[in-house]
C-alpha cells in the first residue's frame, strides 16, 4: 500500500476537515500547557510541590496538599489513555505526510514514550523518587516539541502542497 504523501492527495473537502481537526487538537493541546504553566508545574520544584505538597511551607503563596492515591491513579490514568488517542490520531496523518520513513517513525513514536515518562515519572515522583521530576521536564518538552512539528507538517502538507497528476 502507497500511503507515503497520500494525505496530500484528499479532495479539498477532507483536507479543510483534517486541518479543523488538528487545529482544534491544537488548541486542547495548548490550553493544557497553559494550566500547566497556571498551577506553576512547569519547573522541576513546581512539579514536586504540586504532586507532593507545600504544606511544611509556610511562605507559600498558595497551599498545596499532597496528593492522595486515588487522585494521582485518576490523574494518570485519563492522561495516559486521552494523550494516546491524541498522538494515535496525529500519528496516522504524520503517516500520510510525505515524509521519509525515519521522520514519521520518530515523531509518532516517541510521543508514546514520553507519555510514559512523564506520567509514569509523576507517579514515581510521587512515590518518592524526587530525581523523577526531571525526566518529567525532559520528556514533557520533547512531547511537545513532537507534536507542534507533526502538527505543522500535517496543516503544511493540507494548505500548501498540490496534487501531481
Amino acid at each position: 500500500m502507497v500511503y507515503n504523501g497520500l494525505l496530500t492527495t484528499f479532495p479539498k473537502e477532507i483536507k479543510i476537515f483534517i486541518s479543523a481537526f488538528v487545529l482544534i487538537l491544537s488548541a486542547g493541546f495548548f490550553t493544557g500547557l497553559l494550566f500547566v504553566n497556571q498551577t506553576s508545574t512547569a519547573s522541576p520544584a513546581g512539579i514536586q510541590e504540586n504532586y507532593l505538597g507545600n504544606e511544611e511551607d509556610e511562605n507559600a503563596e498558595v497551599m498545596k496538599f499532597h496528593k492522595g492515591e486515588r487522585e494521582m491513579l485518576t490523574i494518570i490514568h485519563t492522561h495516559i489513555l486521552s494523550m494516546s488517542f491524541i498522538f494515535f490520531l496525529l500519528g496516522i496523518l504524520v503517516w500520510l505526510t510525505k515524509l521519509p520513513k525515519k521522520i514519521k517513525l520518530f515523531l509518532t513514536v516517541e510521543p508514546f514514550v514520553s507519555v510514559i515518562l512523564t506520567f509514569g515519572g509523576i507517579y514515581l515522583l510521587w512515590t518518592g523518587v524526587l530525581w523523577m521530576k526531571y525526566i518529567v521536564i525532559l520528556s514533557g518538552i520533547l512531547m511537545t516539541v513532537t507534536f507542534t512539528v507533526s502538527s505543522l507538517l500535517v496543516l503544511y502538507q493540507l494548505a500548501f502542497t498540490k496534487i501531481n497528476k
